[in-house]
């Protein structure tokens, strides 16, 4: 690839500048500027809440920059119009995938391409090009198929060919591998580096550090909504850019070792319907007060049941749950709360919290009950207010007051707004779901440093995650679940990667012996 340092003025397609954005008294953007040249790839890296999408929703047309002015291919790009920014050869694959999953891949395609007066769909020319665009970038897709039945990294390819299919020469991804495999992310790396030699120039957002580094050509760094930093991949590293996204030097949180105290959750020999996805079967798991028990296992393999058998929106079909020594055959999530259980669930969108209902109204939302809040049935909102300000203050929520609409938020805000609700009451058992997904680095520390200081109070938390260097950095014990069944747990520093993949692949788990006993 060229470098923009030995590129030709010719060579820049995109050029911004002074772009500015507010939102209220919040300054999202404030005066970027910077040039991307053909055939490069350019990473935005910065916390969540630093102002990465936000600039990329004005120069897709989704926001008005109130200062600023965008020039594509050394025009003058018209402000607050997708189409005219399509017209012009910017596309965009948005972090949360915007396709229809009752069409086919085709329809999702081709969909507002075509007047609307012309009589007849020129459906087959449509599917001779996405084959051909398909074939040229290693996009492999069935035009056929409904996007209901497609995987993640399946949709994700049809995003980008929906972008490519409409000339795209300036492709913007947004958060591309927040949700996908580690083997997605490489296929995705495949098609982006035949993308860049064909010329398409690509504008990378992103906070995993490794990825950027893997993929880039030049790093461009966000912070609190200004441009602080550029850098060329060859000329810096992980530990430079994680100080220049957060501003000061991030520690994670040392694990100190502690005698374990009484059981706090004990399942024996559950099982569980159909309800919450693949089910458990004969599950034994105990966790300890005191203790971080970490649950790894690929994604779709029981984790979503469990997670919902201990938040009570499903009930056990066959064995013993108890929680704090007492059984109940149908644990509510109001008996859970009141016996002092809290959750950050998996998906913060579609479980954790509203979109449309405030900060205030969210951080309530599973107390509104309890007599903090609730006055012989009457809603005590200066109390509420209170909270909610106390959580934002606490846990460095970025919003601008609690009566802020949530889906304003960043993702990264919204998931320390979930922490504040679960820690703010010194919960005595915790169920994390996946805690730092799609989250920065600066993010990720401060929500491992608060499940590690529960852990030191004496709460017992079950971490389930994905993501095999959070497991090891954090938990005392390690089980793996692989469909439906729970493995024994393994000591802390008694278990390396290679074991946990070869548990995570099913080796020793029907028998309940680690992987290097197997």
């Amino acid at each position: 690839m060229t470098h923009p340092s030995e590129s030709h003025p010719s060579d820049v397609v995109l050029r911004l500048e002074n772009i500015t954005k507010r939102f209220g008294p919040l300054v999202a953007n404030d005066a970027i500027s910077f040039e991307v040249q053909r055939g490069e790839i350019v990473a935005l890296l910065g916390e969540n809440g630093a102002g990465k999408t936000t600039l990329m929703n004005i120069l897709f047309g989704h926001y008005l920059a109130d200062e600023g002015s965008i020039s594509v291919f050394g025009r003058a790009l018209p402000p607050g119009q997708p189409s005219a920014a399509i017209a012009t050869g910017v596309g965009m694959v948005h972090q949360h995938f915007t396709l229809a999953d009752n069409l086919t891949v085709l329809d999702n395609i081709i969909l507002g391409t075509e007047p609307l007066w012309r009589m007849k769909s020129q459906r087959y020319e449509a599917r001779r090009r996405i084959g051909d665009i398909a074939r040229d970038f290693g996009l492999a897709a069935d035009p056929g198929q409904f996007i209901g039945r497609l995987s993640v990294g399946e949709r994700q390819r049809v995003e980008i060919l929906k972008a490519l299919y409409r000339d795209a020469r300036i492709l913007i991804l947004d958060e591309p591998t927040a949700v996908l495999t580690p083997q997605e992310t490489l296929a995705l790396f495949s098609t982006l580096r035949k993308l860049v030699a064909k010329g398409l120039s690509i504008i990378f957002i992103s906070h995993k550090l490794n990825e950027v580094l893997a993929v880039s050509d030049r790093i461009l760094v966000l912070r609190a909504g200004k441009l602080v930093a550029e850098r060329k991949v060859a000329e810096t590293n992980r530990h430079e850019l994680a100080e220049l996204m957060v501003g000061r030097e991030i520690r994670e949180p040392k694990i100190v070792k502690q005698p374990a105290g009484g059981i706090h959750v004990e399942l024996e020999k559950v099982s569980t319907g159909g309800e919450g996805g693949t089910p458990l079967s004969g599950v034994d798991l105990e966790v300890h007060a005191g203790e971080i028990l970490g649950l790894a296992g690929v994604s779709g393999n029981g984790q979503t049941a469990l997670a919902h058998l201990l938040s009570g929106l499903i009930h056990p079909a066959g064995g013993r749950l108890r929680l704090f020594g007492e059984e109940r055959r149908e644990w509510t999530p109001a008996h859970l709360v009141a016996k002092g259980v809290a959750r950050i669930p998996e998906d913060r969108d579609a479980e954790g919290l509203i979109a449309d209902m405030s900060v205030t109204e969210n951080v309530i939302a599973e107390l509104y009950r309890t007599d903090r809040f609730n006055h012989h049935g009457v809603l005590d909102w200066a109390a509420a207010t209170r909270f909610a300000r106390a959580i934002i203050t606490g846990f460095d929520v970025k919003c601008s007051s609690p009566a802020a609409r949530t889906g304003l938020l960043s993702g990264g805000n919204m998931q320390k707004l979930i922490l504040g609700r679960a820690l703010s009451l010194a919960p005595r058992f915790i169920l994390a779901c996946q805690p730092s997904r799609g989250l920065d680095v600066g993010a990720v520390a401060y929500i491992h440093e608060c499940l590690v200081d529960a852990r030191n109070a004496g709460a017992s938390v079950l971490l389930i995650s994905d993501d095999l260097d959070e497991i090891l950095a954090l938990s005392d014990r390690i089980a793996v679940i692989y469909r439906g069944r729970v493995s024994a747990p393994v000591e802390r520093g008694h278990v390396a990667i290679k074991e946990l993949g070869l548990m995570m692949a099913g080796h020793g788990i029907a028998t309940g012996e680690p992987a290097h006993a197997a």
